[in-house]
């Protein structure tokens, strides 16, 4: 990265020139990200502790838990901080680490919802070969190729996009580094259309995953809808539809925010998409699959009774020990 020398630092869109907006576009993340914070945590909590739900279907779901709070975690802070303090700047490394660790992410996302739509599939559509299918050994090693390939991912258009020389000044129009916003810095034409390329063929990997996951829920609904009792379709939607509202969410967001046409691109309206695809799915991932999944909500309110049950206890041993 020969940049760092030339190029110190990058200086981020400020989402407000004056003070209080400056200071309610803080407290508005903070709020977010606390909540995306708690939420995520009480999912890994719950599903970690809880033995009854050591099954793939969670144990996927405590994966994309882990992806939400690595992105929210990745952007998030920095853009509090400029915020908070009324600065725009970000290290040249810091840029290049805020990308990576953003593309991990991201990209790790998007393999896990596929595999948790398979799961479904299996789980509705072949539930006498669900044992077979998916092991824990299978779903280890899927888990494994989603962080992989999101790993693969982030270091090529991370090591791409800081190879190429930038000679239009240090200013992104976004909030945080993208590469669509370090790619408009470059005056390299061959490293521009080579990362051009990359981004075509992982656009292409995502639209084969999203084309997987609609192909697999219509062989899910086409068996949905031949189930008799009307308890038992009742079951078999509520624990696809939070899964298909999530994929929905990320994939238009993230899809409109990438391949939006130039002429409806605005800085403010970029602002608005990137968090919608980057600050809002985090937050509401553990909202839409908690509120339909009772074995979740079970999971959770018998962990807060055990909160709550020990400082008792502690204060009935406390007592029966009596003074030293």
């Amino acid at each position: 990265m020969s940049n760092s020398s030339s190029m110190p630092q990058f200086l981020l869109l400020a989402f407000a020139d004056r003070r209080e907006l400056q200071l309610l576009h803080f407290w508005l993340f903070l709020a977010i990200s606390l909540a995306a914070l708690l939420a995520n945590g009480l999912i890994l909590s719950a599903v970690a502790c809880d033995h009854h739900l050591h099954t793939p279907r969670y144990f996927f779901l405590l994966n994309l838990s882990l992806t939400d709070l690595g992105s929210i975690c990745t952007t998030v802070p920095k853009a509090m901080h400029n915020s908070l303090w009324d600065t725009t700047t970000i290290s040249y490394m810091g840029c290049a680490a805020q990308l990576f660790f953003f593309a991990f992410f991201m990209s790790a996302e998007f393999p896990l919802l596929t595999i948790m739509c398979y799961d479904r599939y299996v789980a509705i559509c072949k539930p006498l070969h669900y044992g077979t299918l998916l092991g824990s050994r299978a779903c280890a090693h899927m888990a494994a190729a989603a962080w992989a390939a999101g790993f693969l991912n982030a270091l090529l258009h991370t090591a791409n996009t800081f190879s190429l020389p930038l000679c239009q000044g240090n200013a992104l129009g976004q909030f945080f580094c993208e590469i669509p916003a370090i790619l408009k810095l470059s005056c390299s034409h061959s490293g521009y259309l080579r990362e051009i390329g990359l981004m075509v063929v992982s656009a292409f990997l995502f639209l084969m995953c999203f084309v997987f996951i609609v192909f697999s829920y219509v062989q899910i609904f086409r068996a949905v809808l031949r189930i008799p009792s009307q308890q038992g379709q009742h079951k078999a939607f509520s624990t696809c539809l939070p899964h298909l509202a999530v994929v929905s969410l990320f994939f238009s967001t993230g899809a409109f925010a990438y391949l939006k046409p130039p002429s409806i691109s605005s800085p403010s309206l970029d602002l608005v998409v990137s968090v919608l695809y980057m600050v809002v799915p985090p937050a509401l991932n553990p909202l839409i699959y908690s509120l339909r999944n009772q074995e979740l909500k079970d999971a959770l309110g018998k962990m807060m009774s055990r909160s709550r049950a020990a400082p008792k206890a502690m204060s009935q041993l406390w007592n029966k020990a009596g003074p030293l």
